[in-house]
């Protein structure tokens, strides 16, 4: 197959990008001029990017609208507890675990994407949470008490932390890049087709089934590899929080905010999540009270989220592969 044709960046599009690399550049550097809290907190905001540039591949360029990549998530942190346990490494295990994840993906895209867009949605909530009921069988996990990544607190605190912040700086880079990468090639363009009208697709020659399992699998991976990043900074593995629904939650909101379909939007719906979550994360129900207001109020008036703002105005959409994508 040859690749779709991308057309040059923009010189707008090329100062952004290259704004990306100094702040990526910046952020390596912190641990080393930032407290423990701070280094804490970016690990946890690089996990949410990761989260979200994932459901807006599968959902946003794929159409497949998934309530249960927290399936995923919670797969790549019990994978990296059951590896560790058996003596290997930790860190270079939370990628195994991802790749693990994806195996499980692969499995599972046989069955739920011969399924209409209702019923996958229903389909992958169902399969979470029957992977994290069987996950609670396991001695190990010890049911709803669950368990604790020990192997990690053998290495210095300080260490520890630096390794995992620089793991999960590196994971949210690739995870982008290779996003931008992707959708630059033919399973891009097609993957928008399918999501536009999967029965045009399909009549002119596209791989329907194909394309949508490849996203699938790299979603999936995507997320257990933030899963697994998640619990190694968390350090506690407990069944109904790995796995708990909230995380599909999050993953929507960040991508309707932002803007779905697009692709800075979801980095900048994550964004905003995190500040929120610092901001008033302390008020509890009110909080996700506000956070759900929050998302109806885009769904209804600003279904574009904020990239829509900026369309609104007559500007170009930032780093757009709609105008440049071409089969």
């Amino acid at each position: 197959m040859t690749p779709a044709q991308v057309l040059p960046m923009n010189t707008k599009d090329r100062r952004l990008v290259g704004l990306a690399c100094l702040a990526v550049l910046g952020l390596a550097t912190l641990p080393w001029l930032g407290s423990a809290l701070i280094v804490d907190k970016l690990i946890y905001l690089f996990i949410l990017v990761m989260f979200a540039v994932m459901w807006n591949l599968l959902a946003g360029y794929a159409g497949l609208v998934s309530v249960g990549q927290q399936a995923f998530i919670g797969l790549g942190g019990y994978a990296l507890i059951r590896l560790v346990d058996a003596g290997l490494p930790p860190f270079v295990m939370i990628f195994v675990a991802a790749i693990g994840a994806g195996a499980v993906a692969w499995l599972l895209s046989w069955f739920v994407l011969r399924m209409k867009a209702g019923e996958f949605a229903i389909a992958t909530w169902v399969i979470a949470e029957t992977i994290r009921s069987l996950v609670m069988f396991d001695p190990i996990v010890q049911g709803e008490t669950g368990t604790s990544l020990l192997a990690l607190n053998a290495y210095d605190p300080d260490l520890r932390r630096l390794v995992l912040y620089l793991l999960a700086l590196a994971s949210m880079v690739v995870m982008v890049w290779g996003t931008w990468v992707l959708l630059q090639r033919r399973i891009g363009a097609e993957s928008q087709a399918i999501r536009d009208d999967e029965d045009a697709a399909a009549s002119v020659g596209i791989s329907t089934f194909r394309v949508k399992q490849r996203i699938y699998v790299i979603a999936a991976i995507g997320c257990a590899l933030a899963g697994a990043l998640w619990l190694a900074s968390a350090i506690t593995f407990q069944p109904r929080t790995s796995f708990g629904v909230q995380w599909s939650v999050f993953m929507l909101f960040m991508v309707l905010v932002g803007g779905i379909g697009t692709f800075i939007g979801p980095i900048l719906g994550a964004l905003v999540f995190f500040g929120l979550q610092e901001l008033f994360g302390d008020f509890g129900a009110w909080y996700l009270a506000g956070v759900g207001g929050l998302a109806i109020f885009f769904a209804l008036y600003l279904p574009n989220g904020i990239v829509g703002l900026w369309l609104d105005r007559g500007k170009d959409e930032p780093l757009s592969l709609r105008k440049r994508l071409r089969m």
